[in-house]
């Protein structure tokens, strides 16, 4: 019987599958560091984190009983400066590294 190991044929067959494996790592690494599509997830994230924060202030001056906002306003203003403020801080943390 003929050792399947040393055959030649096999060898250069397991050889393009790792050269084919190779090739797809490497076309996946690529694309993951692109800056087009780094600063495409940075501005999503930056998305994502406006649009918490837009739901949060919501939250604070929807009307609460009797038609009063439940958050006096000055409360208010300070909460979404600090809150732009954080999400300012994080992206430009982010965008950093």
């Amino acid at each position: 019987m003929a050792d399947r190991s040393r055959d030649p044929e096999a060898l250069e067959k397991e050889i393009e599958r790792a050269r084919a494996e190779l090739a797809r790592t490497i076309d996946v690494l690529a694309d993951r560091v692109n800056p087009r599509n780094v600063a495409q997830r940075g501005a999503e994230r930056l998305k994502e984190e406006a649009g918490l924060v837009a739901r949060t202030v919501k939250t604070l001056v929807a009307p609460g009983e009797g038609g009063v906002p439940a958050v006096d306003r000055r409360v208010l203003a300070g909460a979404v400066g600090f809150a732009v403020t954080v999400t300012v801080l994080i992206a430009w943390r982010r965008s950093r590294r």
